[in-house]
């Protein structure tokens, strides 16, 4: 049994703590290179903790390249690890090179024909007046006016401004209602959302992992389960009419609250966008939305509709943390929501994924399976893991980020890649699936 303790007082996450002490041991020397370590199954039995924290420590410690696993006989100190003779420098690394182009699932593509009216903005924002203290805990009252109107026209929620509270993000939105629930733990997709999973891991709770391609029967140790049925991710699958109907009912019987991220849902270019499941039944739904796929993930601005139950809740934590997006953001995005820019980026996102995904397809399709339906920014593709981890190391030399389906998983052994078309020019777009093609052909 590894010399491991984990504090769950410290505020980081207790994946991060495990990989920062066994890389401690390993500079020590009390690791050696070759050393066998422990399956994540056996270190989460010894630590008393989810398989999911150890999954954590050893994935960052495999990416930092400390350790290795060798097929069919486990996880090793990596040859090239060992103790240091000498105090590391304390300079920062130096960059080498130019940075890495990221085909990865959430970096939107935003049309620079409209950066007139994003600027226009912003000269809004610096001539009014900010309120003098804090003001309504759910946030701004005529942006919510608005975000409830397009919520309404969009994804078919039957809200007033007074439903909607906004939050700095998704991973904001889903603090917030976990401060307000039971202290007991969440279900998450497995392949699923990674910010979710370490939210919330860092509020104190287990993650229960939900296999993504199957039905939702049981909640009963479970306050919430995490889902993104729109649109899952990283696989892409809408979750069928039946599923949503069996995922409702099990939430009801065994009193747990569903948490769902609509994250991409107006990126639809096959169909028209599939209704929320809070439409279904919005006193079991945690209704979360974001600004970072149709407008920037640097805006950091989110909504949450909450049950009504957890209303009275969620303003009384709000009254008190003051934790609300800063009110330039929220005033600058009711003038985007209000002059129409959002609709335009929007539309004009949705007409260039839809020209760029079957280039991604006829680029991919001969050499890996499409995990599921094409839809938002990204598509993900179903291959052996040694034939991903090859087509990401051949895009890195190239300059080409690309992320492994591996990346997400916990418990599930689906691998392959998943790889984003938003963010890229279509000059690297193109340069980058070449790149791949040539590897996975070889």
């Amino acid at each position: 049994m590894l010399p491991l303790s984990l504090d769950r007082s410290d505020p980081r996450p207790l994946g991060l703590q495990l990989a920062d002490q066994v890389r401690r041991l390993v500079l020590a020397g009390t690791l050696s290179p070759g050393d066998r370590l422990p399956s994540t199954r056996r270190l989460a039995a010894d630590l008393g903790v989810a398989r999911s924290v150890a999954e954590q420590g050893w994935d960052q410690l495999r990416a930092e390249g400390w350790i290795e696993g060798r097929q069919g006989s486990g996880t090793w100190v990596a040859g090239g690890a060992g103790p240091v003779a000498a105090t590391p420098s304390r300079r920062p690394p130096t960059e080498t090179g130019a940075p890495l182009v990221h085909l990865d699932a959430g970096t939107p593509w935003i049309d620079p024909r409209h950066a007139a009216a994003w600027r226009r903005a912003w000269r809004e924002v610096s001539a009014a007046t900010p309120p003098r203290g804090y003001d309504d805990p759910r946030g701004l009252p005529v942006l919510r006016e608005l975000l409830a109107e397009r919520l309404g026209r969009t994804r078919g929620l039957a809200i007033d401004p007074d439903d909607v509270v906004l939050t700095a993000g998704t991973t904001a939105g889903l603090r917030h209602v976990l401060a307000v629930l039971p202290r007991e733990p969440v279900a998450v997709e497995d392949p699923g959302y990674r910010a979710a999973v370490l939210t919330v891991e860092e509020s104190g709770r287990a993650v229960v992992d939900l296999p993504a391609l199957e039905p939702v029967t049981d909640l009963a140790t479970a306050c919430a389960a995490y889902v993104t049925p729109a649109h899952q991710h990283p696989l892409g699958r809408v979750m069928p009419a039946e599923d949503r109907l069996t995922l409702l009912a099990t939430a009801r019987r065994d009193g747990a609250v569903v948490l769902e991220d609509d994250y991409d849902s107006e990126f639809r270019y096959d169909v028209a966008p599939v209704p929320a499941l809070a439409s279904l039944e919005p006193d079991l739904v945690a209704y979360l939305g974001t600004a970072s796929k149709s407008v920037a993930p640097s805006l950091r601005l989110g909504w949450l509709v909450a049950p009504r139950g957890l209303r009275d809740d969620l303003d009384r934590h709000r009254r008190i943390t003051h934790d609300a997006p800063a009110w330039p953001v929220q005033r600058a995005y009711w003038a985007l929501l209000r002059d129409g820019y959002v609709d335009a980026v929007v539309r004009s996102a949705r007409r260039t994924y839809a020209e760029r995904a079957p280039r991604v397809a006829a680029a991919l399709a001969p050499y890996a399976e499409l995990a599921g339906p094409v839809a938002g920014m990204y598509s993900t593709w179903l291959l052996p893991h040694d034939r991903a981890l090859r087509a990401r190391r051949a895009a890195q030399d190239a300059g080409f980020r690309v992320n492994l389906l591996a990346d997400y998983t916990r418990s599930s052994d689906l691998t392959g890649l998943v790889v984003g078309f938003g963010g890229p020019t279509d000059t690297q777009l193109d340069a980058a699936l070449a790149v791949l093609a040539r590897s996975l052909s070889e």
